[in-house]
This record gives C-alpha cells, structure tokens and sequence, in this order.
C-alpha cells in the first residue's frame, strides 16, 4: 500500500473530537419534535448519546484506515516510519483509536439502554451526563495518543515519495563530501547546498530523464563512522534508503578530506555500506576532483568530450570517456560541471544492465490473476 503522507487529514485533538462530538449531538436533539415530553426527552437523550459516540467512533476509525498498514507497506516505507517516529509507537496509538472507538459505541450503547428503561426524565438526564462523561474518560485516555499522531503527521509529511517501479540511485557518504552538490548537478532535485557537515537533514529526491525513463536520484543524509547503536534518525533514514530502494549505490568519497571526515574513516563507512548491501552494485565514486592536487590525467580530454556531446545535443548513449583519478578511481566535479555527463551514462548502463530484462514480469508487490 502506497501512501502520501501530504495527503493525510489533520488529526483532531481530544477537545477538538468532543467539541465536534457534543456539538453535533446538540444539533439532532434540537431535531426532535414529539408533544409528549416524557417521550421527546427520551428521543432526546438517546439521540444526544448515540450521536455523539458515532461522530467519534467514526472519527477514530477513519483516521486508522486512512493511515497504512505497516504489513502491506513496502520495506522501505516501513524503515522509514521506524527511523522517524518508531513502528511500535506507531502500531500502539493507532491501536488506542481503534480501542476507543469501542468503547465509546460500548458506553452508548448501555446508556442508551438506562435512558430506554426508564420514565423519569431526570434519570435520562442523569443516563445521558454519565455517558458524557465516561466519554470524555476515554478520550482523556487517548489524548495523548492523539497529540504523538498530530506531530508524527508533520513529521511524516515530509518524507520523500519514491516510486518502486522507477529506477533508483542512492548516493552516500560521509558529511559534506559533495552529495548534494552532485544530485543538483545530475538531477532536477533543488538541494541545499552549504559547505558545513549535516546541511541534508533528510532524505530529498532528484530525477534525471533518459530517453523517457524516469532516474530517481536519492540524496541521503551524511553518514558518521559509528556503530549503528549510536545513529541518530537522520542517519537511520539514509541506512533505510540504503537497505530498501536503490537500484545503485553511489558512495562518494573525498579524496582531498575537505568535507573534514579523514579518508580512512570514509574508508571505514564504505566497508560498513557494503556489509548492509551484499545484492545491490555498489559504485566508488570520488567527489571534487577540482580539488585534488594534480589534476586528474583525462580531466582535459573529459572536459571536451562532454562539452562536444551537449553542443550536438545531447543524444545517444555514446561512450563518454569516464574520468579517473591517479588510482584508476572514477571521479568527477560538480562545481566544474567535469566528468557528470559520463557519470550520468554510466549511471543509466549499469541500471539497465541490472534491471530484469522479462517483460512478463511485475514489479514486487504486484501480481498477475492467471485466467
């Protein structure tokens, strides 16, 4: 089950849910019209309960089945609600709505039983104020729970919407080594750009377009040299990102250490990056190469191959030389605009060498009723 998380209503609040609930069942007590007064209270009251229990049971239910099923949601989805708001939060207050919503039709229903068996319109009144505030006990009990998915929306809201069809590239590495930098260049992703660690403080999207077939670029937040234990949510987006979607995995180092991580502690991050993806390509890629003292050997012949194929158009997949640092290491320059344009093809070959070639086959998660 795919899910925008832009497209989720507001959740109410306790007030907010008894307001609407008391107001509502006003409303159709007012609706009432019987000349004799014992039975026109009796509607009364049975209306006003019943009412109000509806308007939140209603409430409560729509908002669980409006929010995804955490065991149809594609892994991804899943890592990412556990790293930004934890699943078993998420899981527990959802279920607090659902048991609330119970209750409420419960307490209704018993009181509208007392108000039913009784002549004296003062113990209907009496019925109709204990179910009110029994009411108002559960929803006292479920406030909180109502406030943690009012903040988990805004939260969630903002994560990245990824298409699970479509081609995905992930690119990581340490703080500050260019990735940004790099997804702007290569994408239509807007990202922010600062020459200070952590400046992604969440998973964005980019999308490049090769002969009508939609790229996504992923762009995760900075990962540290540390034991997973230690990570913070940031952090573990991007491991979800990594562990989930991509078709290929760029990790960027920085060979010059500008981005203020040492080259061996990039090193270290790139053993662990591997251990998390044992089935997925991997690509080293060196970042600011404009940086590195001497230039690459080719970044001439580079320059004006690249240069010679945009002034013709762009067209074709044409074998752009890929450019190399002194190790022999594929390396390019965001700010010089040097050694993207062959990156972008080598990006789109590997892709397509990697993605199955059976035209009956569907995507995971979608299947076929044999006839």
């Amino acid at each position: 089950m795919k899910v925008s998380w832009r497209t989720l209503g507001t959740v109410l609040l306790e007030d907010e849910v008894l307001d609407k609930a008391f107001s509502r069942a006003k409303k159709a007590a007012d609706r009432v019209d019987d000349p004799d007064r014992v039975f026109r209270v009796r509607k009364q009251m049975t209306r006003m309960v019943q009412t109000a229990a509806d308007i939140i049971a209603t409430e409560f239910q729509e908002l669980v089945a409006a929010w995804p099923s955490l065991d149809q949601s594609p892994l991804f989805d899943v890592a990412m609600i556990d790293a930004c708001v934890g699943c078993d939060e998420y899981r527990k207050n959802l279920a607090t709505l659902q048991w609330a919503s119970k209750q409420v039709l419960n307490i209704a229903s018993q009181n509208a039983k007392k108000i039913i068996r009784t002549g004296r319109t003062d113990l209907m009144h009496e019925a109709r104020r204990e179910a009110y505030g029994r009411i108002s006990s559960i929803m006292r009990q479920v406030g909180p729970s109502l406030i943690w998915l009012s903040e988990a929306r805004e939260t969630l809201k903002r994560l990245p919407k990824v298409d699970p069809v479509s081609p995905c590239i992930v690119v990581c590495g340490a703080p500050n080594v260019g990735k940004s930098a790099f997804i702007s260049a290569l994408s239509t992703g807007k990202m922010e750009v600062n020459h200070y660690p952590f400046t992604t403080k969440q998973i964005h999207v980019g999308h490049f377009t090769h002969r009508r077939l939609q790229y996504q670029m992923v762009d995760t937040p900075g990962l540290l040299d540390r034991p997973m234990e230690e990570r913070n949510h940031i952090e573990m987006q991007a491991i979800a990102a990594l562990e989930h979607i991509g078709s290929l995995v760029l990790f960027l180092v920085d060979e010059s250490e500008s981005c203020g991580t040492p080259y061996e502690e990039q090193m270290n991050l790139l053993e662990e990056v591997q251990t998390l993806l044992p089935d997925t390509e991997l690509m080293l890629v060196s970042s600011k190469a404009d940086l590195l003292q001497p230039l690459p050997p080719m970044w001439d012949e580079v320059k004006v191959s690249e240069e010679a194929w945009r002034d013709e158009g762009s067209e074709g997949e044409p074998e752009l030389p890929l450019l190399m640092d002194g190790e022999g290491r594929v390396c390019l320059s965001a700010t010089e605009n040097v050694g993207l344009d062959a990156m972008r093809l080598e990006i789109v070959r590997k892709v397509k060498a990697a993605r199955p070639n059976n035209p009956m086959e569907l995507p995971e998660g979608w299947y076929r009723q044999d006839v």
